[in-house]
């Protein structure tokens, strides 16, 4: 690998927040990617079902894109562009990234996932309500911080 391959024993990926060509959880994916194919993917997972949804939005098959890791994120991002069996328009990008920045539990199972999560990591936070809120914060308390 390259200068681009994070080491996810010693820092946590990129934020789902963190947008790539407009997607959010792209960034996060690429470096669970890198890190994995570099053995320092910690307890990071590569598609895991948060990069899944991204992949299957865009129509892009996991194993693909993995031979694509060795690129920049802008490589990468025109690899995509080129390969994505789905071709989302720029608008339908900024909805379904919206909707990834506001998902919350959508059934029991999930949300008794996100609860344990949440009274884990944070438990006097009130303000954890997505997806993204609680993925963040065990980002940064399993690497040491204190939320």
């Amino acid at each position: 690998m390259s200068l681009h391959t994070p080491d996810l024993t010693k820092f946590p990926p990129r934020s789902p927040r963190t947008r790539l060509g407009g997607y959010a959880i792209l960034p996060r994916c690429l470096d669970k990617g890198r890190a994995t194919l570099a053995g320092k993917n910690g307890d990071y997972h590569y598609a895991c079902p948060l990069d899944q949804g991204f992949l299957t939005f865009a129509g892009i098959d996991s194993e693909e894109l993995k031979k694509q890791l060795g690129k920049s994120d802008t490589e990468v991002l025109e690899w995509i562009t080129a390969n994505a069996k789905n071709k989302p328009t720029p608008s339908q990008i900024i909805a379904w990234t919206n909707w990834q920045d506001n998902r919350s539990p959508d059934n029991p199972d999930s949300r008794e996932y996100f609860n344990s999560l949440h009274k884990t990591n944070a438990p006097k936070r009130t303000d954890i309500s997505t997806w993204f809120d609680v993925l963040e914060v065990d980002d940064f308390v399993t690497f040491g911080g204190k939320a």
